[in-house]
């Protein structure tokens, strides 16, 4: 029996030079402390973590300079990251239900599929073999988990909900079509833009402290 297309938002990444400086940016914007996450052995990275729901968490994700250099381009475009460029949120990653029948929606976007693991949470995720960002971040990575409880079900409550994601892209209505044929149903809107303006997104996060937002960069 053919299986039904499901996905949404698993969760939200910002990108720094380092662990500490991606930690200090988003304490600062969202007045929250994170939760410690841990190593990514195959990507040489590390993260911290910030519950947002049940199954939605945001990350923060740096080179790890203690670990072992990668023998492929590290995700997120962190190879690419220059060493002194700001934290920003920098991509965002969507869960579904067949990440083989999501992915072949549109190969040339999401890459090919990879195993990852962090401690005893095992993923499969979509990775370009660059590394880079597919529309510059806007499209997501996919991701199926291969565990039974989501990872955001691990950490503590901080208070903390994603409003929604909105996104500004020439090619808007490309992505909309891709992610309603992947089932689609979550807080991300694209919006449509002219080719000369500047593409970005923007998470719109309630904390205890009223509605803040973290931007693309």
């Amino acid at each position: 029996m053919e299986t039904t297309l499901r996905s949404s938002i698993d969760h939200l990444v910002v990108t720094a030079a380092s662990l500490e400086a991606g930690t200090a940016y988003v304490q600062e914007t969202l007045g929250i402390i994170l939760q410690p996450g841990g190593d990514h052995p195959r990507m040489g990275t590390h993260n911290r973590l910030l519950k947002l729901g049940e199954s939605l968490y945001l990350e923060v994700i740096a080179i790890n300079p203690t670990a072992a250099l990668p023998d492929r381009s590290r995700w997120f475009a962190l190879d690419e990251r220059p060493k002194m460029a700001a934290p920003s949120l920098r991509a965002w990653v969507a869960k579904t239900n067949d990440i083989f029948a999501a992915q072949a929606l549109a190969p040339e976007w999401f890459g090919a599929i990879e195993p990852m693991s962090r401690g005893d949470l095992n993923w499969l995720i979509t990775i370009t073999d660059t590394g880079r960002l597919s529309l510059n971040g806007l499209c997501p990575l996919l991701i199926q988990w291969q565990t039974e409880t989501h990872p955001a079900a691990r950490l503590a409550d901080s208070g903390c909900f994603l409003i929604g994601l909105d996104g500004y892209h020439a090619n808007a209505i490309q992505l909309n079509t891709t992610l309603e044929r992947m089932g689609f149903e979550d807080k991300f809107l694209m919006h449509p833009i002219d080719p000369s303006e500047q593409l970005y997104f923007v998470a719109h996060i309630q904390t205890p402290a009223g509605v803040r937002r973290l931007v693309s960069g």
